[in-house]
């Protein structure tokens, strides 16, 4: 296939920035052969094991199912690209980690994106990646030098003898991100013949964590972050999303989904006003205090049976929502807000005699069993709200500084130039938007106050918007877009576009507000249309 020139920017990327027609002003007439002979440099502490370049045609991608989640859709009109995996070793640790770089044949649009994880798997080498070239980008992704599983660490996470793999952990958490960077830009350059222009971090969830880590300890890194639902407090978090388990069993009380959901229905028809308008989204959450006892004595039918809400049915709810406390009461972290699905950290299961048994999510069971326990048969549905405390405390202890990714110094991203966009869903069943609220309030008190911080680093909440982008409420519909034009034309978000289509096929649109802003209905227009509604001041 000859080798084109860079085609212009505007139909390389979808809401691109102009200003990376730099690559064809720089005299940048198309890449070089895909060979694994590219010259790589290895990131500090690294070395470079091998090189491999395979040039694929694109077309139509169909990637795996990663069990329990279904296959995703496939990725449709990818163009051809050079596919490029640089496999790194770190000395004295027993790896061989994985960075592999897609880059576009045709139509670079002079931009570097790294891609990011989710759960235990550091990267992901399928969607994003496919994504990525389509829109123009050379992009990578890495395995950290464990796997690509979401859930299973049973090949890397524990020693022979039983111990936790400190290394592989560490890569896991945060050496793999700095090398990707410094690699994937590496693959970049001397494949295009030139450095790229700009370099943007892009990930949800885990990938979330990654972003802000990387503007935490390596700054320079990136110009742009994108971190979306971040598991930011991972150290408290992979603790905190067992609590509704732990609750469950203790109080030896399985609620279905049918009687969660009616406490859920109660919850959004008593604070669905609170944003001005009835749309069936609890529009502020956090400020909806809405009591369960309140639906105490309430019947309800589920699966043809008449059932009447207890006592116990409502103490369990407002243990899950209040978050885990220790048996002083002392807080600990967060809850699921008022609204959020419980069918993620609150699942439940028909059990074998038809009565429901409690669901345990597979990260904060495996965080427990493996790396706190160091035994993956532990049985954490015996575990005591006693118990339960320590193990949070033993995470915060052990674990802060290598995976806790909250530091709220960010001086020195802000030095650097970087700008940090983050959004998270006020509906997010598996990671808590508190969460996420906190350490912005801690970066505030740090760096000087809202103002200041919202130079380089803007958080936007979304009502009813469940964990990455699913849920009931409108998610952002081109983030990058957004985080490319404040990078590279200086125009920040004032509100980030989102929209979501209904089962009937309205489409609902929205300006979500940045943080500490929030969204007020006009009092009239239509409810479903972003201009009915304005960004307030709040509190």
């Amino acid at each position: 296939m000859p080798l084109a020139a860079l085609v212009p920017l505007s139909t390389a990327s979808s809401g691109a920035a102009s200003s990376a027609n730099a690559a064809s002003a720089a005299g940048f007439s198309g890449p070089s052969a895909c060979s694994q002979t590219l010259p790589i440099t290895a990131p500090p502490g690294a070395r470079v094991e091998s090189v491999t370049a395979v040039q694929q045609s694109g077309g139509t991608l169909t990637f795996p199912a990663q069990p329990p989640l279904p296959a995703p859709p496939p990725v449709t009109g990818v163009p051809a690209y050079c596919e490029i995996t640089v496999t790194l070793n770190h000395p004295g640790v027993d790896d061989h980690a994985r960075v592999k770089v897609w880059a576009p044949v045709e139509g670079w649009n002079g931009r570097f994106q790294g891609a990011g994880g989710s759960g235990y798997s550091a990267g992901d080498f399928g969607v994003p990646l496919a994504e990525g070239v389509k829109k123009g980008y050379a992009v990578g992704s890495t395995d950290a030098g464990v796997t690509l599983s979401f859930i299973d660490v049973s090949a890397w996470a524990l020693t022979p003898d039983g111990r936790v793999n400190q290394p592989l952990l560490e890569n896991f958490a945060s050496r793999s991100v700095h090398d990707l960077a410094v690699v994937g830009k590496a693959v970049t350059k001397a494949y295009y013949g030139r450095a790229a222009s700009y370099s943007y971090w892009n990930g949800c969830s885990t990938g979330g964590r990654q972003g802000y880590l990387e503007a935490q300890r390596y700054p320079d890194d990136f110009d742009g972050i994108l971190a979306a639902a971040p598991a930011v407090n991972w150290s408290k978090w992979a603790v905190a999303a067992q609590w509704p388990n732990v609750v469950m069993n203790q109080e030896h009380n399985v609620l279905s989904k049918c009687e969660f959901d009616a406490f859920n229905a109660a919850a959004v028809e008593a604070c669905d006003r609170l944003d001005g308008v009835a749309d069936g989204i609890i529009g502020r959450p956090l400020d909806c205090t809405w009591d369960p006892a309140r639906l105490i004595g309430k019947k309800i039918v589920c699966d043809g049976k008449e059932l009447t809400i207890s006592t116990a049915d409502a103490t369990v709810v407002r243990r899950i929502w209040q978050g885990p406390v220790s048996p002083s009461g002392q807080k600990l972290w967060y809850g699921l807000t008022r609204g959020s699905d419980f069918g993620g950290l609150a699942a439940t299961l028909p059990g074998p005699d038809g009565s429901s048994v409690a669901y345990t999510f597979p990260i904060s069971n495996t965080w427990i069993q493996t790396f706190l326990k160091e035994q993956p048969a532990f049985d954490t549905s015996k575990i005591t709200y006693s118990e339960f405390a320590k193990l949070f405390r033993q995470s915060e202890a052990e674990y802060t500084a290598l995976i806790g990714s909250d530091d709220p110094d960010l001086s020195g991203f802000r030095k650097a130039g970087g700008k940090l966009l983050s959004w998270h869903g006020l509906a997010d069943q598996l990671i808590f938007p508190q969460g996420t609220i906190n350490y912005r309030q801690r970066v505030d008190r740090v760096l000087g106050g809202t103002e200041r911080v919202d130079d380089f680093y803007r958080l936007f909440l979304a009502p009813g918007v469940a964990h990455c982008q699913s849920g009931i409420g409108p998610a952002p519909t081109d983030p990058l877009a957004a985080l490319v034009k404040w990078v590279e034309e200086g125009k920040a978000p004032a509100t980030l576009p989102a929209s979501m289509t209904r089962a009937d096929g309205q489409v609902v649109t929205s300006n979500l507000c940045r943080y500490p802003q929030v969204s007020q209905y006009l009092g009239h227009g239509d409810p479903a249309a972003a201009g009915s509604y304005r960004c307030i001041r709040h509190g």
